[in-house]
């Protein structure tokens, strides 16, 4: 990985489920991604949105780099579906910050065409989210 900051949240994510980064830098962040076969939702290779969503939830979270970022709420568009053995990348960039909120913008391509767009809200907590559950 290319980067110049340490990756601070999300430390025992599956990169197979969620992507690989390759660069991660002050607001911002790059996380590549491959669909495999398990991903897929039908006979046609389409794979489930939900995967699509966890690439770029992910790359909110290590753009905002805080050991208790959690995601609030998105707003999110599917541009162009996804197949198995697709090579996506995840661009997340902090547009916005409000207090302990972060807006996120993150954009997904598959070579350079858009997959993806969403705007992510993350919340900066002062402890565990899970901290007294």
């Amino acid at each position: 990985m290319d980067n110049c900051t340490a990756i601070l949240t999300h430390a025992e994510i599956d990169t197979v489920l969620c992507g690989t980064p390759r660069e991660i830098g002050h607001n911002y962040s790059i996380v590549d991604f491959t669909a495999t076969d398990a991903m897929k939702a039908d006979s046609m290779g389409l794979v489930h949105g939900g995967f699509i969503f966890g690439l770029a939830d992910y790359a909110a979270m290590i753009a905002v780099n805080h050991p208790h970022v959690v995601l609030a709420s998105a707003e999110v568009t599917f541009q162009k579906p996804a197949a198995v053995g697709d090579k996506l990348v995840a661009r997340a960039v902090i547009a916005a910050t409000k207090g302990k909120k972060r807006d996120v913008t993150v954009e997904i391509t598959r070579n350079g065409e858009i997959v993806f767009k969403g705007t992510f809200i993350c919340a900066v907590l002062d402890k565990h989210v899970m901290t007294g559950r």
